[in-house]
């Protein structure tokens, strides 16, 4: 990821060419990164997952199989996007396909909502009990951007990228029917005692032996469904929402 990077900046400085940029969707084996400011301190517990030391932004996480996990290569220049704007769209990104895949399960999660916060980056699963019996506000939660009033429930998905010279890359990974239990040996993303969620949890997923009938979302259903909300909003075709209040 850092060679494909450092040539593309080789390519745009001495040449002037402009290079398609691109999403790496990847499936890890255990493993724990640690940013390049992270602290050790963050891990608890020393198992026999391997600790890879990074150098993207962000404390320490695990990513494993399970898990959605995608790195945007992109040349933030060419987009006219700075970093605040590459970590919004990927946040929004994530926030409208988990309310879709929440607001598309059933009623039950019809007082859930996916929202980024100011203070901590990636997404976090919120409920709002007030509107649970309120069929008249089903999409009320999901299209709002304030999470004042409501309870949070833990983190789904966390980012940590790296800019080069205007480049970015590593990204998102957010959690669908991976196991949970890796998080207990880390403050996840630095924040001691963080709930870690999977989407699994709040509607139903395919395993992947399943056959892909019914109802059940499979994992590369969500897949496709954050790449398609990605490049619309790479294309400017979904612009970014008013960032919630601190």
């Amino acid at each position: 990821m850092l060679a494909r990077t450092l040539a593309r900046i080789d390519l745009k400085k001495q040449q002037g060419l402009r290079t398609p940029d691109e999403l790496w969707i990847v499936d890890h084996n255990d493993v724990y990164t640690l940013g390049q400011a992270g602290k050790e301190e963050h891990i608890l517990q020393r198992t026999n997952t391997p600790i890879i030391k990074t150098d993207r932004g962000g404390q320490v996480t695990w990513h494993g199989h399970g898990q959605l996990v995608i790195y945007w290569l992109f040349d933030l220049n060419s987009l006219g996007w700075s970093v605040r704007n590459l970590v919004s769209h990927a946040e929004q990104a994530i926030e409208d396909v988990i309310n879709d895949c929440l607001q598309n399960a059933s009623s039950d999660t019809t007082a859930i909502s996916a929202h980024a916060r100011r203070d901590a980056p990636g997404v976090y699963l919120y409920a709002d009990t007030s509107l649970a019996d309120d069929s008249d506000n089903t999409d009320t939660l999901a299209n709002s951007t304030s999470i004042d009033d409501k309870m949070m429930l833990g983190k789904m998905a966390s980012l940590g990228f790296k800019i080069k010279h205007g480049f970015s890359y590593h990204g998102i990974a957010l959690n669908l029917n991976c196991e949970l239990s890796a998080f207990n040996a880390i403050n996840p993303c630095g924040y001691a005692g963080m709930q870690m969620l999977r989407l699994s949890d709040f509607v139903a997923m395919q395993k992947e032996s399943d056959e892909q009938t019914g109802e059940a979302l499979s994992y590369a259903q969500v897949t496709q469904k954050l790449i398609d909300n990605i490049a619309k909003r790479h294309a400017g075709l979904i612009e970014l929402r008013a960032l919630a209040p601190k």
